[in-house]
């Protein structure tokens, strides 16, 4: 199982699953198809949508962790 850090690139994390799509969603990240946004990290991207890169990283890898 992968373990999702402030430091994994959002990409990466698309491709490990794809169901996290919705998390993103949730919090305002709906360009997940652009190129630059699947190349910043969690912590990157988190500080430009103002949300809280702990609480997100954790909400990713209970996600992952309930497969």
């Amino acid at each position: 199982m992968a373990v999702i850090t402030k430091d994994t690139i959002i990409g990466d994390i698309l491709d490990i699953d794809e169901t996290t799509v919705p998390i993103f969603l949730e919090i305002g990240m709906h360009c997940l198809g652009c190129p630059a946004s699947r190349g910043e990290t969690v912590e990157m991207a988190c500080m430009v949508h103002g949300v809280d890169a702990d609480e997100l990283v954790q909400k990713i890898n209970e996600h992952i962790a309930d497969k």
